[in-house]
């Protein structure tokens, strides 16, 4: 075998059309029955007299076809190669290869020289080896051959080109190699000809650093080993046959013994084990000159071919294959990084342990690696972590022993999984090791029913295992978990009854209060699983179509279910009465039921009784969540599609009389007592409070006319103030549900104006008592208060008109100043505390680490809710600037909700977000001044906190300059404004006492477009003194900075609006520039928005929020001049002062009007132009003298021959260009980059010396490859 030599690059080559076949080649029989589907064969070959070989070595065939290159022809017509055949896949394939042999037969050289360019072309090679190549090239030769002419334009090939021509091509390739060698193994393969030759050939092609070539044979090698490898497993069995043939002959008597059989068989034993050893002689080569090397290839396609036909070799061939010689390898790769890679190696092993008799072939790989395997089920891949829970199950299987108790437990919490295959894999695990095993005992008594039945014993073990995880709020996962696997278990609800009901048998023990308490929640959960037939909340991605069969046997499970509990929940509910976690669960179950069995099934008495035991319980209940739970199951029965619902709504009338008649009769007498408030009294309106509110939550008790009662009692709370915290907060609620189910019935059109009139003037005034209890002393009832204003401002905004509902336009309401202000300071009071200020937790909780997680979750909610107010327009957005500073300092806690309203509030409106932003940075800037003073070193921790704040806004506003430019300009106008709002009181040497906010500012300037930073510059110029540009002391540090943020990349934009005066600098540019790629297309459209003549230019300045338009600028070194320009001079009608009031230049610190904007007259057309060209005579005179007394004559004259060199300008352009080249040295630098072609740098130099020299060039500039980590990048994981 010859290997082909290591290839130091990547190859690009042509590709030959001449030799090359379409695809779309019909490959049809001509003649019918007389012709085989073969390689470019019309007719069945004769055989070849000797001495017949051609050029080419291509003999003649029947009918006058021949070869020319490995290409069949026919009366001068090609027909289709063995790539195209095997590709369209039309024909059998033991058809297309019974033809190659009889080809190879016929011309041996010449067939091997097709399937050699099948092999290439498979490869996605346009190249042919031809005949003269095959006779007088070695395979090194040719493979390099083949590489020159290898067409890598698109990088695809064959084995992974997508699409339904090749979707099949992987299967037919494979099949076509695996039926070449079974008809092939009795003689062809071994005449040491053809399959030396192939495997040489394979061997070097998978040595290639050409990927498709290492791709594709590693392929073809793996395959042609599997056919060896069954291959020898057939010679292995008729070695075996024959020997015991032999053993059996030769042990015959010497008179019935036949000395020629004992010949034969000796021959043929001599024979099989000749080819035995020939073809272990090809596996032998196979496996080390392409398995060894491969199955650690850079890539994991191919390293997962490795590994996959390895573990059909061991499978197949266990005598030879099966030992730790080979399985290493596939432990070893275990280990991979790429989960293909893994989840091959797993299910590999999967049909090794699948089969029990190897089971002790594979005790030493198992200790070795163990570990590993265990280790997989918490992959963070979740199809690796499925199929290794898959295996730990087969490995139990094989035997209890090899898995230790800790080995276990890692695979039984894996059933809380909120991934359903892992959770359903670990569900498996668990059944198979608690619950498979059964004694003869339990066998001779599975007909019993019950608590006798053999359920029962493995339902108490879910019990008991289920407490023993110690995750109690998870039994659904659990139920979910093993629903598919121990479904028969979960559903035997009569076993369960009869363990909560029936006294336990003689010797049996009871079930304890907890694991009764375990086993009535699991019971649930079986209930529901079976009455909804989907996942539970927070595993799977919903509902799903259910099949036939899955319908059926829903509604069967629902049927059972209901006969069984209609009857048993009564006495259930009856014997756990006083129990509330109990009762809870129990109360649940008729939400499931199928009601109409209650008529059916004649069960109305058992009715009566569930319904008489729901009234028991709500008399002696007071805990909310029994209370709401009884309030769903009558919401459940109370269904008017059954006949039962005039009972259960009789019913349900009966017990709110009562409740209500005993509050109106409670509070009255409460309410009497004034300042005396006796306990049992406030105790008792509590109570019936309690079931009053909670009922209301799904019942309509407009009828009982609760509002009076309900606003009474709080007004009276608000007098007197010393109401009790739980009876306020639960009048709250329960007003609150008055209004909603009021809104309700004027929602559907069919209620009166005065109901509207009524439920308008009750909102009001329950939003102001609301809006009054926001002062109340007590912490929880101020956070109720607060979570029902804002639904109420919420449901009654301005949103409650749409969808067609403009009826309803008079109960909008809009919170005034007054109550935003106080909405806003509970939330900063309340919810932007620290953990150990939060003393709203009691009994000691402090400390305690759930508490902690609800109190939290508490003031999230609370967040939420007034954010939800921002994002809909309830409230002002500019209230948002007081939440959205608390961004950096509360990340962990609120930083998604904070950042999802900065997102939803910038898509409302995106300058007043902006505006919003820059107030919070404002806001922030003000406490550090107040704190530390105003000659505070800004590199404290609380400035650079502020700086650290504005660097996360600005990434909020992502990479589309476009889309944000007006906000960005906006945002910057509002800064620079504040930065000189305040003079300093020590004269005009001094900076501003806002100065710094400045260095703040400079954030945000890398998200303004070119032309924007010139004309930002030039509005912050406004402000400046001709003083103020020269100062250099660190006072006036940010000052300095924000002007270096606003020229770089600006300086050298030399766009004008007028077209053809100022835009020859950025011609040269452009002409430098390469095509559009990916890196340019923002920079383009920068380019192309500044060309427009009129884009902000002829803005109308009527607009509510002015925006910054590009002034007009000549060349690159406007930005540059220290005189003081005028401002009239310099600004063109973006920020506008008014006429009548001139702003002087000696007042450095004045601050422009900030309500005239929109006042001035822009200018016209023509003055523009008179202006621009008057400035640009003054430059050009300005600069010319300066360069002359700097004398850089020489540089010039340099500059210009090589710049009219390389891009042939006229003389006229002389002067623009070489201002455009004579820039500062930053200028020169970020020039550099624009007209750097970085496409040949990656072509020339490896990707990390491209990055660390763009890097040197300019460290600011971004390239996207340098957030990547360079280890991944084509490094082999061995």
């Amino acid at each position: 075998m010859i290997a082909a030599p290591e290839l130091q690059a990547e190859f690009h080559f042509h590709q030959e059309t001449d030799t090359h076949f379409s695809s779309d080649t019909d490959f049809e029989d001509p003649d019918g029955k007389n012709a085989n589907p073969g390689k470019g064969k019309s007719t069945k070959k004769g055989k070849k007299a000797p001495g017949e070989k051609g050029k080419g070595g291509a003999g003649a065939k029947g009918g006058g076809a021949g070869r020319i290159n490995g290409h069949h022809q026919e009366n001068g017509v090609e027909n289709m190669m063995l790539f195209e055949v095997v590709k369209l896949g039309k024909s059998a394939m033991q058809s297309v290869v019974d033809d190659w042999i009889e080809s190879y037969k016929h011309d041996r050289d010449t067939a091997l020289l097709d399937l050699i360019n099948f092999f290439i072309q498979c490869s996605g090679c346009k190249g042919v080896v031809s005949g003269e190549m095959f006779r007088h090239m070695q395979n090194s030769e040719i493979i390099r051959k083949m590489t020159e002419e290898f067409d890598e334009d698109s990088g695809d090939y064959p084995l992974t080109i997508a699409g339904p021509q090749w979707k099949k091509f992987k299967s037919n390739f494979c099949e076509f190699i695996g039926v070449l060698v079974r008809q092939c193994q009795y003689s062809i393969i071994y005449d040491e000809y053809m399959m030396d030759t192939v495997i040489s050939l394979l061997t070097g092609l998978s040595d290639s650093q050409v990927r498709a070539f290492r791709h594709t044979s590693t392929l073809a090698a793996m395959k042609l080993m599997t056919a060896l490898v069954n291959v020898a497993l057939n010679l292995s069995i008729n070695m075996d046959n024959t020997q015991r043939q032999y053993e059996a002959e030769r042990n015959k008597i010497i008179g019935k013994r036949a000395n020629d059989r004992l010949e034969l068989l000796l021959q043929k034993r001599k024979e099989l084990q000749e080819n035995q050893d020939e073809i272990e002689n090809m596996m032998n080569a196979i496996f080390k000159g392409v398995f060894v090397h491969r199955y650690r290839d850079a890539i994991a396609e191919i390293r997962a071919i490795c590994i996959e036909e390895i573990g059909v070799w061991m499978k197949m061939y266990s005598d030879a294959f099966l030992n730790d010689s080979y399985l290493k390898y596939v432990g070893w790769t275990m280990h991979d990084k790429q989960g293909e890679v893994r989840l091959k190696c797993l299910t590999a092993l999967q049909g090794l342990y699948h089969n029990r008799e190897l089971n002790t072939k594979l005790e030493l790989f198992t200790s070795r690696f163990k570990d590993r395997i265990v280790s997989m089920t918490l992959d963070k891949e979740y199809d690796v972590a499925v199929q290794a829970i898959k295996l730990l199950t087969l490995v139990l299987q094989s035997s209890d022993e090899v898995l230790t108790a800790e080995d276990c437990e890692s695979v039984y919490h894996l059933v809380y999984s909120a991934h359903r295959p892992v959770a359903i894999a670990a569900g498996e695990f668990l059944f198979k090791k608690l619950f498979s095993h059964r004694d003869a005992e339990e066998e001779a008594v599975s007909k019993r029913r019950g608590r006798q039945s053999p359920n029962a014993n493995l339902i108490k073990t879910t019990v008991f295992f289920f407490l023993e995880s110690e995750l109690h709020e998870h039994a659904a996962y659990l139920v979910d978990s093993m629903w598919e696997c121990a479904s028969d278990i979960l559903k035997d609800w009569e076993c369960m009854i009869s363990l909560l009901l029936d006294e336990p048998l003689p010797g049996e023990e009871a079930l304890t209060d907890r694991q009764e308490t375990a086993l009535i929640e699991i019971m649930l959960c079986t209930i529901r699983q079976a009455s909804e037939c989907h996942p539970p909340v927070g595993r799977g991605t919903g509902k799903r179509v259910l099949t036939a069969k899955e319908k059926k046997t829903q509604l069967d499970d629902r049927t059972r279910m209901t006969e069984l509990f209609a009857v048993a929940l009564p006495p259930l509910l009856a014997k756990y009465s006083v129990d509330a976690e109990k009762v809870t669960n129990l109360l649940q179950l008729p939400q499931f039921f199928d009601l109409e069995i209650y008529t059916t099934g004649r069960l109305e008495k058992h009715l009566e009784s569930l319904l008489r035991q729901i009234g028991e319980i709500v008399a002696k209940h007071t805990d909310t969540e029994v209370l709401e739970t009884c309030s769903k199951t009558y919401h459940a029965l109370c269904n008017e599609e059954f006949t039962i619902f005039n009972r259960v709504n009789i019913a349900r009338s009966q017990l709110l009389d009562e409740q209500v008649d005993k509050f109106n009769r409670l509070l009255e007498d409460f309410l009497q007592e004034g300042d005396e408030l006796d306990e049992d009294d406030a105790y008792q309106v509590l109570s019936t409070l309690k079931r009053i509110t909670a009922f209301h939550n799904a019942h309509d008790l407009s009828k009982w006319d609760l509002f009076t009662s309900t606003y009474k009692l709080l007004n009276t709370g608000i007098e007197n103030g010393d109401m009790p915290e739980q009876i306020v907060i639960h009048a709250l609620q329960c007003t609150h549900y008055v209004i909603l189910w009021h809104l309700a019935r004027v929602s559907e059109g069919s209620s009166k104006k005065e109901d509207m009139l009524t439920l308008k003037k009750q909102m009001r005034a329950f939003c102001l008592m609301c809006q009054r209890y926001l002062t109340n002393v007590n912490t929880a009832v101020k956070e109720q208060a607060f979570t029902i204003l804002c639904d109420i401002l919420m449901i009654f905004s301005h949103q409650i008109v749409s969808g067609g509902r403009d009826g309803l336009e008079p109960l909008v309401y809009s919170p005034d100043s007054s109550l935003q202000s106080e909405l806003l300071s509970f939330v900063l009071d309340h919810v932007f505390i620290d953990q150990d200020d939060d003393s709203n937790s009691t009994d000691g909780q402090q400390d305690d680490e759930a508490g902690k997680i609800e109190a939290l979750h508490k003031r999230r909610n609370l967040l939420a809710a007034y954010c939800k107010l921002i994002i809909y327009n309830v409230v002002e957005m500019n209230t948002g600037a007081d939440i959205f500073k608390q961004y950096m300092r509360y990340y962990n806690d609120y930083g998604d909700i904070i950042k999802e309203t900065m997102s939803k509030t910038r898509q409302i409106d995106k300058i007043q977000c902006a505006k919003t932003l820059i107030l919070s940075l404002q806001q922030l800037f003000n406490e550090v001044l107040s704190d530390l003073g105003y000659s505070f070193d800004r590199s404290s921790s609380a400035f650079c906190g502020i700086k650290e704040l504005a660097r996360r806004f600005s990434l909020t506003f992502g990479l589309d300059q476009l889309k944000t430019r007006e906000a960005i300009a906006m945002l910057h106008k509002d800064g620079i404004e504040f930065a000189f709002k305040e003079p300093s009181p020590h004269g005009e040497g001094n900076p501003p006492l806002n100065l710094a906010f400045l260095d703040i500012l400079s954030e945000f300037s890398s998200k303004l477009m070119r032309q924007d930073k010139r004309t930002v510059h030039l509005y912050l110029e406004r402000f400046m003194t001709f003083q103020m540009a020269l100062q250099r002391e660190d006072c006036w540090l940010p000052l300095i900075s924000y002007r270096n943020s606003l020229q770089a990349g600006g300086d050298d934009d030399t766009m004008s609006v007028i077209s053809g005066i100022s835009s020859r600098g950025s011609t040269v540019r452009s002409k430098k520039a390469k095509p559009a790629t990916g890196k340019r297309k923002l920079a383009e459209a920068e380019e192309t928005s500044s060309s427009s003549d009129s884009m902000w230019m002829n803005r109308e300045q009527g607009m509510q929020t002015p925006v910054m338009m590009p002034s007009p600028h000549l060349t690159s070194t406007v930005m540059r001049d220290t005189k003081r320009i005028r401002p009239e001079d310099t600004y063109m009608g973006v920020y506008a002062l008014p006429p009548e009031q001139p702003q002087p230049q000696q007042h450095a610190h004045a601050q422009p009007p900030q309500q005239q904007h929109h006042h001035q007259t822009p200018m016209d057309y023509n003055t523009q132009v008179t202006w621009m060209l008057a400035q640009r005579q003054q430059e050009e005179v300005r600069q010319q003298q300066e360069r002359a007394a700097m004398n850089y004559a020489k540089l010039r004259s340099n500059l210009q021959h090589a710049i009219r060199r390389g891009t042939g300008l006229m003389e006229d352009d002389e002067e623009p260009i070489v201002e455009d080249v004579m820039m500062s040295s930053e200028g020169r630098i970020e020039d550099l980059n624009e007209g750097m072609d970085f496409d040949t740098m990656d072509i020339d130099l490896p990707p990390s010396k491209n990055r660390r020299e763009r890097s040197e060039l300019k460290p600011d500039f971004f390239d996207p490859a340098s957030i990547m980590d360079e280890s991944v990048l084509g490094v082999s994981m061995f």
